[in-house]
């Protein structure tokens, strides 16, 4: 049986598993389902194939042969861009594990974000965001994607405001009767407290 079993392992089947490229070592360019443009051309040979959303996207960069000196960070909200591409030296997210400083060549993650300080590191220059949540996407090109509900700068918020909407909450979460009151309640109180927090620290 033992002898066996080395000659299956030795199967090209399985070898071929092996060499499997990894994704970053993918060619960058993007390539067209040329099987989905023959069965469109011999059904409306007259008209043009849709464009599916691969037409829209930019070709991932390539993952460079040493560590680059700067990280490329797009930092973007539903309704906008807070940063498009700008290189940086380091990113400090607020992952739900934990704080989690993003530097070049960092190995590729894929994190999510609760209610607290995002930092933005340029030279000597610190620009920081409260964000509620979200994600942040670590590409093995030192690239990184966060995507965040609501951000707004740190600068932008009011200590004042901050304090009366959990003390708003918190008498919420007291006399909330249902369990969904209570649920709310304690979400207002959980990114209060990370405002407060952020403020005061």
């Amino acid at each position: 049986m033992l002898r066996q079993a080395s000659r299956l392992l030795a199967r090209a089947p399985i070898l071929a598993a092996r060499a499997r490229p990894f994704s970053t070592d993918l060619p960058a360019a993007q390539s067209a389902d040329a099987t989905f443009t023959e069965a469109w051309a011999k059904v409306i040979p007259n008209m043009d194939p849709p464009k599916t959303p691969l037409s829209f996207m930019q070709p991932r960069p390539p993952t460079p042969s040493s560590i680059p000196s700067k990280l490329t960070v797009n930092f973007v909200l539903p309704y906008s861009s807070e940063l498009a591409t700008k290189e940086v030296d380091m990113v400090i997210v607020p992952a739900t594990t934990g704080q989690m400083g993003v530097l070049p060549g960092h190995v590729a993650t894929i994190a999510e974000l609760k209610p607290g300080v995002l930092s933005v590191h340029e030279g000597t220059e610190v620009t920081k965001y409260f964000v509620s949540s979200g994600f942040v996407f670590i590409h093995a090109n030192s690239f990184a994607d966060i995507i965040a509900v609501e951000a707004v700068p740190l600068d932008q918020l009011d200590a004042n405001l901050v304090q009366k909407g959990l003390a708003d909450f918190t008498s919420k979460l007291s006399s909330g009767t249902t369990d969904l009151e209570k649920a709310e309640a304690q979400i207002g109180i959980d990114v209060h407290s990370a405002l407060n927090s952020a403020l005061t620290g």
